[in-house]
């Protein structure tokens, strides 16, 4: 008889995981607090505007159909993909970079803009080639052990890992220019670190782009949810909306053996797998003193990432920008200090734009648009007000989208409008300190020193998402999926698994 799995949490990778293991067979229930699936991969209406919530581009689309393809389905038949030729524009105090997915495009803008420097591009590519290599098959395996630590994978890839060496330092190897660096370096806001802090191992973020392009899905990105939403239907799952998780069902100290719902509900299950914001659910859905290394108070003095400050806008109008703009600080040093180490609100923010419209004409009523704006900002350790200060933060931002990215008199054509806080992030979407991008990816919190994919505090706990191996960002998500589904099967003596066939091939 197959086993029952709880999922609590319809983001990506709880419905990844269901995915996969609906399509084998087991009996899974998804169970979601709010009333849409993704979480942060959700979608947002408005009069006829839709907007992604969070992220909002595919890079490595290879993952995502590889866990289709392990699901029986072909991605390709839910989601209408479309490669973006010319990835982004990165927009300086004085000149406007376009960085194309074609590296001869490429090294001629970097040569017209930065003389001598595509050869650094050349050579960087060449060696995160290997590094992307070698890392590979720690991000695709299990890191619940420090034994694995000495295993020839790892030892094989400590050379690629650029110990000691922060990202800002390795991009310094190929460029001269500091912005060209930063062109290389700023992917680590998608780990919402600083480029000074972040592991120089995490290279591999603007390479991925570089290397296998980046995508949208007509729809938007949150169609990857709604997709295995609905291959989890079809393979006789249930995702249960509107009813979230008041705490785990725990007996014997440590053995989950359910969920209790906010609706005074007690399901059990054989295993929970848990795809909430890992220190919200652990300080929340589990009782005090069950928890020794994850405690409130352990939990408290971990490092978290930066969070983000949201506006959503529908406009009147069709804007002359490309699909995806960054727009740097003056000082962008600066900037990511007041965000990672002041943890004061920036004077002078970084802003990334999207301008959807421009590729897919689904998101917005004819000759209208929406515009995606994001600047990042300190999480709430910072103990800023955003109740007082949102809306001068909001001005703020607008004020140099106008003047910066040459958006004039944005706010006359703003027909809806929506502002997601670090206090919102908290508060409406359980994510503890409003930290968007979950724990912080410092050394002391990678790999065996992350929370595990079999969770280690408690019996039958599994996860899956940011806050586990290998990581926060889409692509290393959907991975934490496939990792702990392997696994899951692995130890599980019903299910008639091939334990000689790689883990690989058998999903």
């Amino acid at each position: 008889m197959a086993k029952k799995i709880i999922v609590i949490g319809a983001g990506p990778g709880g419905l990844a995981a269901a995915m996969l293991l609906a399509s084998k067979g087991y009996k899974v229930d998804v169970y979601e607090k709010q009333s849409f699936v993704g979480g942060r991969n959700g979608s947002v209406t408005m009069d006829g505007y839709t907007f992604d919530i969070g992220p909002t581009f595919l890079s490595m689309p290879e993952i995502a159909e590889e866990l289709f393809e392990a699901s029986g389905r072909n991605l390709h038949d839910y989601m209408d993909l479309q490669e973006l030729s010319m990835m982004y524009e990165l927009i300086f105090k004085d000149r406007k970079v376009r960085m194309f997915k074609d590296p001869k495009k490429l090294s001629d803008e970097i040569e017209r803009h930065y003389p001598g420097n595509a050869e650094g591009y050349t050579r960087f590519m060449n060696d995160t080639r290997k590094k992307m290599e070698r890392l590979k098959p720690i991000l695709q395996s299990p890191m619940d052990r420090y034994y694995q630590y000495i295993s020839w994978k790892v030892l094989r890839a400590l050379p690629q890992l650029s110990l000691g060496k922060s990202l800002y330092s390795v991009l310094s190897d190929y460029f001269t220019e500091h912005e060209l660096r930063l062109a290389f370096t700023f992917q680590s806001k998608y780990l919402g670190m600083s480029p000074w802090e972040c592991p120089g191992a995490f290279s591999i973020l603007s390479f991925m782009e570089h290397e296998y392009g980046i995508f949208h899905p007509i729809g938007g990105l949150n169609q990857l949810s709604k997709s295995m939403a609905k291959v989890v239907g079809e393979h006789g799952g249930s995702i249960h909306l509107g009813q979230g998780v008041k705490k785990l069902w725990i007996e014997d100290r440590n053995v989950v053996k359910g969920i209790m719902t906010e609706d005074g509900e007690k399901i059990a299950a054989d295993e929970v797998i848990i795809n909430g914001d890992f220190a919200h659910v652990m300080s929340n859905l589990v009782d005090d003193g069950v928890l020794k290394k994850y405690s409130k108070e352990k939990l408290k003095k971990k490092k978290y990432s930066c969070s983000t400050f949201m506006i959503y806008l529908g406009m009147d109008k069709q804007f002359d920008l490309p699909h995806h703009s960054i727009v740097f600080a003056e000082d962008y040093k600066k900037n990511v200090e007041e965000i990672t180490e002041t943890y004061t609100l920036p004077e002078d923010p970084s802003i990334y734009i999207q301008n959807a419209s421009v590729t897919d004409p689904t998101l917005a009523p004819p000759g209208h648009s929406t515009l995606y704006i994001l600047a990042p900002v300190p999480n709430n350790v910072s103990g800023i007000d955003w109740q007082r200060n949102e809306q001068t933060f909001k001005e703020l931002v607008l004020d140099a989208v106008e003047s910066k990215a040459g958006l004039e008199n944005i706010r006359d054509h703003i027909q809806v409008e929506k502002i997601i806080s670090p206090h919102h992030w908290e508060v409406d979407f359980n994510i503890y300190e409003g930290a968007t991008f979950n724990l912080g990816h410092q050394l002391t919190q990678m790999m065996a020193l992350r929370p595990h994919n079999r969770f280690e505090e408690l019996e039958n706990c599994w996860l899956v998402g940011g806050g586990t191996h290998p990581g926060s960002g889409l692509p290393t998500i959907l991975e934490s999926a496939r990792i702990t589904t392997n696994m899951l099967m692995n130890e599980d003596p019903s299910y008639s698994f091939n334990k000689e066939q790689p883990m690989e091939e058998a999903l």
